[in-house]
């Protein structure tokens, strides 16, 4: 299974943990994720020499390829919501995480497309039980 996974770079960082967490789940279970390179505290480092229609292309084509998107949304983000709404538009299966008591936009918690599933948490252990639940559903 190819998990693309989408959060906050340029918007913050305040929830860097989270994003490791969830990504060192997929990884441990076999899952490749393209974008794991985003949960990690050099990203920013990284991703700066990189020429901005080199990430659009890239991330685009990981997004095409990918069996399902999951997006850590606590921390808003132009280009988290962007890859959320091109995913969908692909019709692929996208869980869009965030944190209890995050101010979350409404263009995602309004939404009522089949495909996306929406998912508040109080704790890590629940989220990375709900991530199972969703992937079990992930066709691949």
């Amino acid at each position: 299974m190819n998990v693309y996974f989408a959060c906050s770079l340029t918007g913050g960082r305040a929830d860097e943990s989270v994003y490791a967490v969830i990504v060192d789940h997929l990884l441990a279970r076999g899952i490749e994720v393209p974008t794991a390179h985003l949960a990690r505290p050099e990203v920013m480092a990284l991703e700066r020499v990189v020429d901005p229609q080199e990430v659009y292309q890239r991330d685009v084509d990981w997004i095409e390829r990918c069996d399902a998107l999951i997006a850590e949304v606590s921390t808003p983000s132009h280009g988290v919501g962007y890859e959320l709404a091109f995913a969908l538009s692909l019709t692929k299966p996208v869980l869009a995480c965030y944190r209890e008591g995050a101010s979350v936009s409404k263009m995602i918690t309004g939404n009522s497309q089949e495909t996306l599933r929406i998912l508040t948490y109080s704790n890590t252990t629940t989220l990375l039980e709900e991530i199972d639940t969703f992937l079990a559903t992930v066709p691949n």
